[in-house]
Order: structure tokens, then sequence, then C-alpha cells
């Protein structure tokens, strides 16, 4: 079953993959900036999200085979990736297992194994911890819009735009409450440290100053693990960083998609 999505424009594609409280309205700003710049901008209901059916067993296989689907449905050969938080889990899961299908790949605010220390040591607990503390509010009776009202303003920086935030707002009350418990149970269980040295396209990575969530010591620490990787922060942002700062976040991203590819990835495909 392909996910649903929206798509705009022509040329080259960008396939947008949402964190865990979003759904294809998170990239609502980038889809217009990236029609306008000459790219095909496809934004995905991520499995259980919008109108896309849930997977089951809900994992990142599933989830990374759900998106490899979207790419043959879109009929093009290969695509620039964008994930943002889980989304840039999902991205990584697809490099892992079909990097044929990717040839750019930009990820946000994300990082490369959730709840684990560097040290190998386990961090069950803290995961555990972790899905207790977000899914609390909704044990009590609470709704997804009362889980957004709280959480949103908590994972932005001082410098967020407002309507970015009420649009991040929507999007989280919009989950639902099944969804979201199903893709926390999914998130603690990513690792995928060791598969950073394989990725092989052009990557950027964006940080924001503020970020709790995707820090910019981890994404620092990405990029210097995946070759042909480079880092960029947004200063005064958090978490959400497209939505609080689409200008500056846009701006990165053109400025990225319209460089050169390498011969060797050009090669390859």
């Amino acid at each position: 079953m392909t996910p649903a999505f929206t798509m705009l424009g022509s040329g080259p594609t960008v396939l947008m993959l949402h964190g865990i409280g979003g759904g294809h309205l998170a990239f609502s700003p980038q889809v217009e900036t990236l029609a306008n710049a000459g790219f095909r901008a496809v934004a995905w209901d991520m499995p259980g999200y919008g109108h896309s059916a849930p997977i089951e067993p809900y994992t990142f296989k599933g989830l990374a085979q759900s998106c490899v689907d979207l790419i043959d449905a879109l009929q093009c050969e290969h695509v620039t990736l964008l994930g943002h938080s889980m989304g840039g889990m999902v991205a990584q899961e697809v490099m892992a297992r079909r990097p044929d299908r990717v040839n750019r790949l930009v990820l946000c605010g994300t990082s490369a194994a959730f709840g684990k220390r560097t040290d190998g040591r386990s961090a069950d607990a803290w995961a555990r911890e972790f899905v207790n503390q977000r899914t609390a509010p909704l044990d009590a009776g609470k709704s997804m819009a009362d889980v957004a009202q709280k959480l949103v303003p908590q994972m932005v920086g001082p410098g967020a735009l407002p309507e970015g935030l009420r649009l991040a707002e929507h999007c989280m009350s919009s989950v639902p409450a099944a969804t979201y418990r199903r893709a926390l149970d999914c998130l603690v269980t990513f690792d995928r440290q060791h598969a950073l040295a394989d990725i092989r396209v052009p990557t950027l990575l964006i940080g924001g100053e503020f970020d709790r969530v995707g820090s910019p010591a981890v994404m620092k620490q990405m990029a210097q693990a995946i070759p042909q990787a480079r880092y960029a922060e947004l200063a005064g942002i958090g978490h959400l960083m497209n939505l609080e700062a689409p200008d500056e976040f846009d701006a990165l991203l053109i400025h990225f998609l319209r460089e050169p590819l390498p011969v060797a990835t050009q090669g390859t495909h």
C-alpha cells in the first residue's frame, strides 16, 4: 500500500519525511519553496499518519519499505531524501537497505541511534522513561492537542517564528494517539550508528542551536562519520528548524540541492 503524499512542482524529486509529531503539512513551507526553485517537492504521510494506512508490525524496516514503495510509485530512479527527526531515521534506514534509490541526503534534528550511549552500554531504562513521559498525558486522558500545546513550545528556540509553532501544533494535534504510541515504541529501537560510514552520497546535516532532541553535538558527530557530509547550524533555533526558520532553512537546502553531484555518484545511478 503506497503511503499518501502531497506533491508540487516538477524537476528532480525531493522526498520529505516528517518526524513523530508531524505529517505532510509539516513541510508546507519547503514544498512551496522547492517547487518554485525547479524541484518536484513530495512530502509523505508516514504510515499511520494522515491518509496513510498503518503498517504491521510498526518497525523501521517496514517504514523504509513504505518509503521505497513511494519512490517506486513516483517513478523516479532516485531521489533526494530529506528526513527530520524520526523521518531522518527512516531516511538512514532507507540508505542502509536501498542506497541505490538515493542520490542526496538531508538529515535534520535527528540521530544515528535512539537512547543508545556511544560507549555501547544499554540505555533501555532511559528509552522506557522517554516513552513513558511522552505517553503519560495520553494515559491520563489528555488529547494529542493537549500534548502538542505542552510539547511544541518546549522543543523550539528563542528565534522561532510564531506561525511555524502554530503549524507544528496543528500537525501534532492531528496525529492519531494510537499511531503516536506505536511510533514512540518504534523510535527507541533505532540504531544505525555503524552504517554512517557506508553512506556514499552528498549529505547535508542541519542542526538547531537549541535542539535538545537531535542536539548539535550529535549532529556534528554524524557529519564526521559520513564521508561526504557537512554540518550547518541555525542560530536561535530548536528542534522544529524547518518551521521555526523556514527562510534560512530553505536557503541552506536549495544551495545544497543546486550543487553538482560528484561524477562518481552520477556514474553509479
